[in-house]
């Protein structure tokens, strides 16, 4: 039973490198055949696009069978604002911005129904985190460090299905990325990323029927194990989380970005057409248990 997703489109939020979920998800839609548009930060965006140009990710962009991902349209995006109004004035003038046009929520749907018409999309992909104070404990978060977090990670999803859910064609699929943060304690995952996780998972069930009922659509999120993205290592312990979860996972092997990117195109396809408002677990199970693994197992217990 193949996944076949031919004439669909995706809009994956959150791609600036070959490095991210995000990436791999996208990798892993056009894989089965859907045609795939991203939004990138404006900041990384030059960065991106010349990376694309010079052949820098040749390798990365490889699918099987001798093709290759070629992004539809890439467009900029800064999911912090709903509307251009919405920027300050330092930052719309900001040279990495000024040239960009509409990077707002509602100019990249704007854009998009331009390009493909008022029903041009089948899939949104929010690969989208940030935190300015991620290294500070939430105790010694500020306020603007909190909203910000809350702000970029978890209420641009919202905004996202809000502005594109009308743009989406019959069963069409809205996708997020969490992280076990938003429901266990993870020493030094601060500045409100455990909230903003949090958050995400509760709009993600509230969605779900809110979205389903006026658009139609699905609304899920993946929660993933850890994985050394670029983004992801600016927590400054990504390796340590890794080699933690994978010592005390049931399968004890670490993740890859395509066991990622497999369950989204599962998500997103016609197979998983009744399932909505579930946070899904790519994470070798580790989300299960409630004790770390031992060397010595306790009475009818196995150590691998």
């Amino acid at each position: 039973m193949n996944i076949d997703l031919k004439g669909k489109r995706a809009f994956v939020a959150g791609v600036a490198d070959d490095s991210g979920f995000g990436f791999a998800i996208a990798k892993a839609l056009a894989t089965a055949g859907a045609s795939v548009c991203v939004g990138t930060w404006p900041p990384a965006l030059g960065i991106f696009t010349k990376l694309l140009e010079r052949g820098k990710m040749e390798e990365s962009l490889q699918l099987p069978g001798g093709r290759k991902l070629e992004f539809e349209r890439i467009y900029p995006l800064d999911a912090a604002f709903d509307t251009l109004a919405d920027a300050s004035a330092e930052i719309r003038e900001n040279k990495r911005y000024r040239e960009v046009g509409d990077f707002s929520v509602q100019g990249v749907a704007a854009r998009i129904a331009q390009d493909f018409g008022a029903k041009g999309l089948d899939f949104v992909v929010h690969s989208l985190a940030n935190a300015p104070e991620v290294k500070k404990p939430l105790l010694d978060t500020s306020r603007r460090g909190y909203l910000d977090a809350v702000s970029v990670s978890a209420y641009s999803n919202i905004s996202l299905v809000r502005h594109l859910g009308p743009m989406m064609r019959e069963d069409g699929a809205f996708l997020s990325l969490t992280y076990m943060a938003g429901e266990r304690v993870i020493p030094g995952y601060g500045g409100g990323m455990s909230s903003a996780k949090a958050a995400l998972e509760a709009d993600t069930r509230t969605l779900a029927y809110e979205a389903g009922r006026r658009f139609g659509v699905r609304v899920n999120t993946i929660s993933a194990g850890p994985w050394a993205s670029r983004a992801a290592s600016a927590i400054g312990f990504i390796e340590q989380m890794i080699t933690y979860t994978t010592a005390n996972s049931p399968l004890p092997r670490p993740i890859t970005s395509d066991d990622v990117g497999n369950a989204a195109a599962f998500l997103l396809s016609p197979l998983a057409r009744a399932i909505t408002g579930s946070t899904v677990y790519v994470d070798s199970g580790y989300h299960v248990m409630g004790m770390a693994v031992t060397t010595t197992p306790p009475p009818g217990g196995e150590t691998p």
